[in-house]
């Protein structure tokens, strides 16, 4: 499946830009299941310092904020050509070890709904795939999902005590009660197509468990599925900090509001019809 995919972030200041740095981990990358196609980056009011990939393999790129800019707009627009693997992306590859899946970071670190969530999932643990399902749909039912009650700093621990959130806290919380377990756990950021819509307000997080035999395999606990081609994987690590989009620092921009917009969409046509698309709407 082709799937188009524009996705702009704005960032506006309330006064003058002093100095400004921003890493953005938003080029997808070939893996198992997508290959990229297209990718394009453009920048009104940064520029490009540096490309590099990062310990987890993601791409990632700094950029710096002109000096006196009262806003900064980053566009990138690409296709993505995917395939349902069944959320298998196969054995560990990257800079860091395996194990250091298995560390609490400060959003995954459980404490004792996580512990009481994952003694009440009643599956065969000696089965892993049967156990790691019956607790992505143990997390879904115990955190539903609900914009505007959490934000990127909530813990997996606190989204569970409210007992809503959004894809990120479900991740989180899958992650958490992973790890309790001995499993090696990560947090993934990307694209998703949505059934019934194009335009969307973010991208999307899920989870990855690496199980023995198959390596890394996807949980969606938001949709209680596996990824399927219908996923693009862009960023991955221990939780949604090492995966996040857009990170930075500014001096002297006062307030800061922000602005995303996002498209996924489906093109029956491939490469050639996402190029006619690019010229006739200006991207290109």
């Amino acid at each position: 499946m082709f799937l188009s995919i524009r996705h702009t972030t704005r960032y506006i200041f309330s006064a003058p830009v002093l100095h400004g740095l921003q890493r953005l981990r938003l080029k997808p990358k070939d893996t198992h299941g997508q290959t990229v196609c297209e990718w394009d980056m453009h920048l009104d009011g940064g520029r490009l310092e540096v490309e590099y990939d990062d310990q987890h393999f993601n791409h990632t790129a700094l950029v710096s904020v002109e000096q006196g800019a009262s806003s900064v707009s980053l566009t990138c627009t690409g296709l993505v050509d995917t395939s349902d693997k069944a959320g298998i992306i196969g054995q560990h590859a990257g800079h860091v070890p395996l194990w250091l899946f298995l560390r609490p970071t400060e959003l995954t670190r459980p404490g004792p709904k996580l512990r009481a969530l994952v003694a009440g999932v009643v599956a065969d643990r000696g089965n892993p795939l049967e156990f790691l399902h019956a607790l992505s749909e143990a997390v879904r039912g115990a955190v539903t999902y609900r914009t505007g009650v959490t934000d990127v700093e909530t813990t997996a621990e606190k989204a569970l005590s409210l007992g809503q959130g959004v894809c990120q806290d479900q991740a989180h919380v899958f992650i958490a009660a992973g790890r309790l377990l001995d499993i090696p756990m990560r947090y993934v950021g990307g694209y998703l197509m949505m059934d019934d819509r194009i335009d969307q307000d973010a991208g999307h997080g899920w989870a990855e468990a690496h199980v023995e035999g198959l390596g890394w395999v996807g949980f969606d606990v938001s949709n209680g599925i596996s990824p399927d081609e219908r996923y693009v994987r862009v960023a991955s690590g221990c939780d949604y900090r090492e995966a996040a989009p857009v990170t930075g620092i500014s001096v002297g921009a006062g307030e800061i509001d922000l602005h995303v917009e996002l498209a996924v969409e489906q093109m029956q046509a491939g490469r050639q019809h996402f190029q006619q698309q690019q010229q006739q709407q200006g991207w290109a």
